[in-house]
């Protein structure tokens, strides 16, 4: 067991798990000061304030009916959370794309970068040139960094494979990821996430072996939670969004989907008749996408790391909260276009850019990205019977210190499963 004690401010605590919050309960944040947490089995058995802790939480006598040994943390000073849950990333990828970022620099947009064979492109040459064993060890760094920043759940998509055999190399380097660490993770298939340059002008026969060959290989060896596609100008249509998540629907697979981050393609709408769990960048949303997701049970997924880092529109966060809406925001690490996987700086990202204010960024980084990616029944919050995954600050002033900081490590020590990982 664990005991941490004297926290000065418990975040994001619930009696009663949500699965989500929407609207104006988003700038609404439970917690409690002065508090304590203990951690049983990899999981949050139970917290409070600590004046209600019986006998002060010390030595043999602490009766919770337990006989066990057990650690104590003094968190005096420092604010707990529950981990950020990250509900869009790439993370499995070779290489890097440094270059891309100077042609950017040098005015170069992102879909001009694609058209010279860059962008997923050059992402794919390099993947399908890594071995699976290099491909594994070069993202499980990337996990471990993610890990150090306060992600306790996350969700990972293929799409730079482009292959049937270069897809399922992606997804078993995510199921190894999956087996041999802490954090919660779950997949993506992403095989429509550009058309591959040998398809030019054949998408429809590129479409055909997504839902042909590569959907039912995926579904044979279970690699995948979720599906996914790029619905976008220039990527693919909505026409061909729906075979694919019609394909998907057969073998169970949920979509996620890529929309409206180029222009409005109508991939919200798609998304929510196919009951999609997340749609997600939502850069151009209006009135008629908000209308749709507000009678939807799909989660929209801001991404404004991508948005950053390509100079592009800001999605509309303002209006989606003010329409009633619930908002999640993720990172996009992905070597293109959002080479970074820090949700502190997203939850900046979220207050400067997006105009959300800080109760409004934390919810949208952990119970909204908890339901974004599947995994609100045990992620996402401090409650009972959840996965043990918290952070614990420095000593810092309180929560909206975190995003107001946008470049101070404040992270002291991270528990994934109850275990002290830092």
């Amino acid at each position: 067991m664990l005991l941490i004690k004297n926290i000065k401010k418990l975040v994001q605590v619930e009696d009663s798990p949500r699965t989500r919050v929407s609207g104006t309960d988003m700038s609404f944040l439970p917690s409690i000061d002065n508090a304590w947490l203990l951690i049983r089995d990899g999981l949050i058995k139970d917290f409070g304030r600590m004046e209600d802790l019986p006998a002060g939480g010390t030595g043999v006598d602490f009766p919770f009916g337990e006989s066990d040994s057990f650690e104590h943390i003094d968190a005096a000073g420092r604010l707990v959370f529950p981990s950020f849950c990250d509900s869009h990333t790439h993370l499995v990828y070779a290489g890097s794309r440094e270059i891309e970022y100077i042609d950017k620099i040098r005015g170069l947009s992102y879909e001009e970068i694609a058209k010279r064979g860059g962008g997923i492109l050059n992402s794919a040459r390099l993947l399908q040139q890594t071995s699976e064993d290099d491909l594994y060890y070069q993202s499980l760094g990337r996990v471990k960094e993610i890990i150090s920043l306060g992600t306790g759940a996350v969700e990972i998509k293929s799409g730079y494979g482009l292959t049937p055999g270069d897809e399922l190399k992606m997804l078993r380097v995510i199921r190894r990821l999956k087996e041999n660490t802490g954090v919660i993770i779950r997949s993506s298939f992403l095989g429509a996430h550009s058309l591959p340059a040998e398809y030019k002008g054949r998408r429809g026969e590129y479409v055909d072996l997504v839902i042909n060959e590569m959907i039912p290989r995926v579904a044979e060896e279970g690699l995948a939670d979720y599906i996914d596609v790029f619905c976008d100008r220039g990527f693919f249509t909505v026409e061909d969004t729906e075979r694919i998540l019609e394909a998907g629907s057969i073998y169970g697979l949920r979509g996620k989907i890529h929309a409206n981050e180029l222009d409005y393609s109508g991939g919200i709408q798609a998304g929510v008749r196919y009951n999609a769990l997340s749609v997600d960048h939502l850069e151009f949303t209006g009135k008629d996408e908000i209308e749709a997701l507000l009678d939807s049970d799909t989660m929209p997924t801001l991404l404004p790391g991508a948005a950053f880092f390509l100079g592009m529109e800001y999605p509309p966060a303002r209006k989606m909260i003010e329409a009633g809406l619930p908002v999640a925001m993720a990172s996009d690490y992905n070597p293109g276009s959002s080479p970074s996987g820090n949700m502190k700086f997203i939850m900046s990202l979220g207050c400067i850019k997006l105009r959300m204010i800080p109760e409004e960024v934390i919810n949208a980084v952990t119970i909204n990205g908890a339901c974004a990616m599947g995994v609100e029944t045990i992620a996402g919050s401090i409650a009972r019977g959840k996965r043990a995954n918290v952070f614990i600050t420095k000593d810092i002033p309180g929560y909206e210190f975190m995003p107001y900081a946008y470049g101070s490590d404040l992270i002291d020590s991270v528990i994934l499963n109850g275990e002290v990982l830092m």
